[in-house]
């Protein structure tokens, strides 16, 4: 699956949203996902796993799931040909901001 595809879903970018922060295991997502049941958060799990956007070890009895810095690559390269355009738009603020707030 494609990985803008991927992150489509409001649920897989909660979940991502909560591997930002570290890894956790398989239970504590479907713990911070109550409307969704075990076996949906872990179908949204094997997505964002196929998609290369997260990985998952065995700890024991558990396991624990972790973001890819790998698999935001491809959002990165999209997003470089736009940055141009904030990079223009600061300067300008950058400008604007420097003529209206001198020191007087």
């Amino acid at each position: 699956m494609d990985i803008f595809e991927a992150v489509a879903e409001p649920s897989r970018r909660t979940l991502l949203d909560l591997l930002a922060e570290g890894g956790r295991s398989a239970g504590e997502l479907v713990a911070a996902l109550p409307a969704l049941t075990q076996p949906a958060v872990s179908r949204h799990l094997r997505v964002l796993r196929e998609a290369g956007l997260v990985e998952v070890r065995p700890e024991a009895q558990r396991r624990i799931y972790t973001l890819r810095r790998e698999g935001f690559a491809q959002f990165e390269e999209w997003l470089n040909r736009y940055r141009r355009f904030w990079d223009d738009h600061l300067d300008s603020l950058e400008q604007h901001l420097a003529h209206t707030h001198r020191p007087k």
